[in-house]
């Protein structure tokens, strides 16, 4: 089921790096209000683990979770009016940049709960399961949440009971703006090997040899292999939040900068096109994109009145509360 197109690989990479570049813009614009979290950096990763996915797989993502969205399939159009907060969006405005998602495509959302991706994801395939279905799923997470509970409880169960799950660990080397090296006794791997989960490190900026990690991990699970893990090492280009952008916070050397963004994911896939399709699917992408921003600028505004509105399954409405 694996997509190996070196073409189509690289407008993922290459549309997630402008439409995060344009959503950055947005932000500083005043459309975006509250800000995001940008994935700038680490496309590749998105990108190659969601090449070696089938249609009726599973993922879930984190606060910086734009990149596995479109790297799914989402119209980039929906998401950017979501990050608006327009009733166009994914899901109407409501979840905005941190809560993203799409059913349909298998996205069962990004989640501003640190880790918590993992547990979402073993309960969705472990019910897929039991229905008799082939499903593999995807939890993606930072390293920021290889302490939490939550995540270790999800390698646990996966674990016993040999869920296919693909954890996918996002390493860029801080949480937030602490260093991996100052969070995490031991190593990421060590924390799945733990649960008897395999896993391995891998060079995230490089798309390619993460679809081929991903690949082979899916078609062990997919067979009827338990949970593995993939530490795929990145780097973030940009900023945590871009409220970093107004109060410039100190802690990343610009030496260190300089070496992380030489090793680009959109440069490296791009290397492997000729001249001629990489302006193909630059132009495209622009196009897509420039589409995308006006859609969401022009699409409605959330009206007060439908506030608790989506609170209930059943499509019941709550009522206010008393005086």
């Amino acid at each position: 089921m694996t997509d190996a197109d070196p073409v189509r690989l690289y407008r993922t990479v290459r549309l997630i790096r402008r439409f995060e570049e344009r959503a950055v813009e947005l932000v500083h614009g005043g459309q975006i209000v509250g800000g995001i979290h940008p994935y700038l950096g680490q496309e590749g990763i998105a990108a190659g683990v969601c090449a070696a996915l089938g249609a009726d797989d599973v993922i879930a993502g984190t606060h910086r979770g734009h990149g596995h969205v479109l790297a799914r399939g989402a119209d980039p159009a929906r998401m950017l009016a979501e990050l608006c907060g327009r009733i166009t969006g994914l899901n109407a405005g409501r979840g905005g940049s941190m809560h993203a998602a799409d059913f349909s495509l298998g996205v069962l959302g990004a989640n501003a709960i640190v880790g918590a991706s993992g547990a979402i994801i073993t309960g969705a395939v472990w019910a897929h399961r039991r229905r008799g279905r082939d499903t593999v799923g995807v939890s993606f997470f930072g390293d920021g949440a290889v302490n939490e509970g939550m995540l270790l409880e999800a390698f646990n169960l996966a674990a016993l009971w040999r869920v296919p799950v693909l954890f996918v660990c996002e390493n860029n080397g801080y949480a937030t703006t602490m260093p991996v090296a100052g969070a995490v006794a031991g190593s990421i791997t060590g924390r799945a090997a733990a649960f008897g989960v395999p896993a391995v490190q891998v060079d995230g900026q490089d798309p390619e040899t993460v679809r081929v990690a991903a690949a082979a991990a899916v078609d062990r699970m997919r067979a009827g292999g338990g949970p593995e893990l993939i530490e795929a090492r990145t780097y973030r280009f940009d900023v945590h939040h871009t409220f970093e952008h107004v109060v410039r916070l100190d802690y990343r050397p610009p030496d260190e900068v300089t070496r992380g963004r030489a090793r680009d994911p959109v440069r490296i896939q791009g290397e492997r096109l000729s001249d001629v399709d990489r302006a193909a699917v630059d132009a495209e992408v622009e196009e897509t994109l420039d589409a995308a921003v006006r859609f969401a600028l022009a699409s409605p505004q959330p009206d007060p009145a439908d506030a608790l509105a989506y609170l209930y399954a059943s499509g019941m409405t709550a009522r206010t509360g008393g005086g």
